[in-house]
């Protein structure tokens, strides 16, 4: 057993208001969106706690994650996005030897489809 002070859950939360730090869950919440350059990152059924010091706030996200192509324009006549799944982007890249992007592209091209999309890797 390792000599590190335990808090229970009670004593954890006196201390967190004793340094002004709040916490609460974000109810509702149906997706979180990370938007890069190069992607989104889609986390569904997500749980959100949000967690306030010294005017900042801070947000933990916890939940079931995929990655979608970034939008190509921000506009509302867009197509819609296609949410492709991390296991999916995974194996067409282990399999490829290729980066994530590329997988992407690949499984883009050929609508989510993880054979195929490593197939057009290989033949290109």
């Amino acid at each position: 057993m390792s000599g590190g002070m335990r808090m229970n859950p009670r004593q954890m939360q006196k201390a967190m208001k004793q340094m002004g730090i709040k916490q609460s869950n974000v109810e509702g919440v149906v997706e979180v969106v990370i938007r890069t350059k190069n992607n989104d990152i889609v986390i569904r059924n997500a749980e959100v706690v949000c967690i306030e010091m010294n005017g900042t706030k801070s947000y933990q996200v916890s939940g079931q994650e995929s990655i979608r192509a970034a939008a190509a324009s921000s506009d509302e006549g867009a197509a819609p996005q296609v949410t492709f799944e991390d296991a999916d982007i995974e194996l067409v890249m282990s399999q490829t030897n290729c980066d994530r992007d590329k997988a992407i592209a690949a499984l883009a091209a050929t609508d989510g489809q993880p054979a195929e999309a490593i197939l057009k890797i290989m033949t290109e």
